[in-house]
Parts: C-alpha cells; structure tokens; sequence
C-alpha cells in the first residue's frame, strides 16, 4: 500500500512539474489573463509572529505597489498566506496546498527553518520556483544547482550561514591578516554550518591558512574552557559561530580568558538586545578587542529606504518602517518581480528559473545577488559592522562588497 500511494505521488508530482515547465511556451500554473498567484507559509501568530508578520507585510507592501502601478504585463499579483505557526507539519501540508490546491506560480518567502527543512524536498520534487527562504540553514546551500532536483528552481536571498563563515574568513585576512582562525562554534545547525563556510574558505585558500575548532551545547552557561583552547592555540582572530542565545556566553568567556582578538559573527546577532546581554562584561575592558558582525541590509542608502518606508506606510503598518524583517520581505517581493518582469511575457517555470540566473540581481537595500552558473549560495554581499565603543551599539565599518570582490584582493 505504502509503494501504491509513493508511486501516486511521484507520478502526481511529475505531471505537475511538467504543467509548470511547459516546453511550447504555456503559462504555468497560476498565471491567468489577469493574475498571477504566489504565496507562502509563514508564521504570524505565536511566539514568531514578531518576525513573520513584519516580513509578510514588507512582501505585500511591494506586491501592492506592483499592482497600484499597473502590474506585470497588465497582470495583477495576488497573494495568498497560511499561518503555519512555525510548525513544521503544519507548514509542510500548506506548502502542499499552496502547490496542488492553490497552485500558485512560485512559492515567495518560504519562511522559517523547521518548515524549510520539511519542504525541500518537497519543492525539488514539484520544481516549483521558490524566492526567498526566511532561514540560513546549510541545506540551502549548493554550488550546482543544474536541475530541479538538485534546486534549480529554489533561490535562497538572505545570507546563508555557509556563504558567512566564507565571508568571515575573508574579512579576518583583510582586516587583521589573521593566517590562524578560531572557532567556538554551536552543535546545532547554524554553528556547524558557520564552522563548514570557515573551513570552506580555508580549503579553497589553502597553504598557510589554518583552523582551531572548539565545540559547545547551544545552552552553554560557560565556555570558558573553549576561550582558554584558543588563547592557547595564539589564533589570529575568532569566529563566534552561534546565534542570538549563545553569541554573549562566548564572548563572556573569551573576556574571562583575557581573549583580546578580533571577532566576527552572523548578522543575526547584529541587534543591540544581543548586546546588552554581555554589554556590562565589555565596558569593564580597558582595551577592548573589536566585536564585529557582518550585516546585509544597507539602511544607508536613503533614497531605497525611504521607497520602502513610504510603501510600508501606505500598506498600513508604518510601526514598520525600520523593521529589518519587513524590510526583508521588500526585498524578497523586488527581486521576485524582477525576475517575473525579465521572463518577457512567457511565464513558464523553465523559462523563470533560466532569466533568475541570467543575469545578476540588485538587492534594492544591499549588494549584488547572483544565481549564475547553478549558485545558490545566498548573499555573497555584505558589510561589516562593530560594536561601538560602549557597547552601545552597532556602526558600519566596512561597506557592502562581494565576496569574491574581496577574495581578489587579498590573494593578489
């Protein structure tokens, strides 16, 4: 019986990749004389709401520009959400609807990474395109993504966190030739995802580059004794490889340990409730070592911003206006129309996917974004900032460039 129901769904799941990719030029599913239908699963109630209500609302806010403004070719975008409570199970049977019910043209901020990672195979099955993944997990990264089943059509936005350990990498050799680099990193996904970017961009340099890897728990009260490793070990320069919980229980232990190298870490931990939680333990420091994050939105380019915050406001939500997740699903919502726009008329998935890696993307608050060549690495593009002196905030000290940008120029 389970074979009977596997085979039903394989051959189910085939022919609706083929309706999608249509070799004679047919629209896909989801695309009328009028419309055109996208939309995700996202979590907008619970303890995620903070997050996810902010992002649908910065995707609908650009949609709803789109559309005032006459649309694509005439077509109007319409949108269609499920509140998956940042459940798994439930957001991998909306996706389900989203997909076979609904049948939507493109999945936009898939959102979250319990859902993400109940889905994916799910999305390579169908072929469905999908902008935009509300997550970093490694599972989004791929350097060949040469047909739907390896993820031609998923296209990860937002930073991933393999792309960031690459990036960290880079910034320590440029900014304090670090040749020794030390990670304290998480066992969980993020941490040990960072750690294989580091070890990525360490390979791919080679030579005289080396690593110095210290594992935790992610509900580490004290590192103290991975601090002391990397004291000893006289690294160059540290990678704090966690997110939002454990970032300041690592940075509490390498102060301890009299620790006085650089350190880099995520974007995700570049907020100053994250500061706060070892703000008291930093300003004791006479000479304080420099706390870095690398970041990816560009709230310095006046002109974008204030697009985005007069499109917010007419949406309805102006408490919205400097919400770095509505700012996100702007973004998400601008470079998916981008790629409709670029399709010319023929709205078939094959012919998606190829115009989304044709030519490079401009994240309209950030960097360069590229899908070429099958990369769906994330956002390569991104700035550094550090903690000020104080501890009272973040400021911008490095702008946003490539990573390859970068690579070019300390390897010359």
């Amino acid at each position: 019986m389970k074979k009977a129901l596997s085979l039903v769904l394989v051959l189910s799941m085939f022919v609706l990749a083929l309706a999608g990719c249509d070799k004679k030029g047919k629209a896909a599913q989801g695309v009328a004389e009028t419309v055109i239908k996208v939309g995700n699963a996202a979590a907008t109630s619970g303890k995620y709401a903070a997050i996810g209500t902010p992002f649908n609302s910065g995707i609908q806010a650009y949609l709803e520009k789109v559309n005032s403004e006459g649309g694509i070719d005439g077509k109007k975008i319409e949108f269609v959400h499920y509140d998956d409570e940042f459940d798994p199970v439930k957001g991998k049977a909306m996706t389900e609807s989203l997909i076979n019910d609904d049948k939507v043209f493109a999945i936009l901020g898939h959102f979250g990474t319990p859902t993400v990672g109940a889905t994916l195979d799910l999305l390579k099955e169908t072929g469905i395109p999908t902008v935009h993944f509300a997550t970093g997990i490694g599972a989004l990264y791929n350097e060949e993504a040469t047909s739907a089943e390896k993820g031609k059509g998923l296209f990860p936005i937002q930073p991933i966190y393999i792309t960031e350990g690459r990036l960290m990498v880079a910034r320590a050799i440029e900014m304090h030739q670090a040749k020794k680099i030390g990670v304290i990193y998480t066992n969980d996904d993020a941490g040990k995802d960072i750690l294989e970017g580091v070890e990525n961009q360490i390979a791919k340099l080679g030579g005289e580059y080396t690593v110095v890897k210290e594992q935790i728990n992610p509900d580490a009260t004290d590192v103290s004794s991975a601090a002391l490793k990397l004291k000893e070990e006289n690294v160059d320069a540290v990678v704090a490889a966690a997110i939002q919980a454990t970032y300041p229980t690592i940075i509490k232990g390498l102060i301890s340990q009299g620790v006085s190298k650089p350190v880099y870490t995520s974007y995700v931990n570049a907020d100053p409730v994250t500061i706060s939680n070892f703000a008291a333990d930093y300003s004791k420091l006479a000479e304080k070592f420099p706390v870095y994050a690398l970041t990816w939105v560009d709230r310095n380019k006046e002109a974008e911003v204030k697009e985005f915050q007069d499109a917010i406001t007419a949406f309805g939500t102006p408490e919205y206006v400097d919400n770095v997740h509505a700012m996100t699903g702007w973004i998400a919502a601008n470079i998916f129309v981008e790629g409709l726009r670029r399709c010319e008329g023929e709205y078939t998935w094959e012919k998606f996917m190829d115009t989304m890696e044709k030519d490079k993307f401009q994240n309209p608050l950030g960097g360069i974004l590229s899908f070429a060549d099958g990369q769906r690495l994330g956002t390569q593009s991104m700035s550094v900032s550090q903690v000020t002196e104080g501890a009272l905030g973040w400021e911008t000290v490095k702008p946003i460039e490539d990573l390859n940008v970068i690579i070019d120029r300390i390897t010359k």
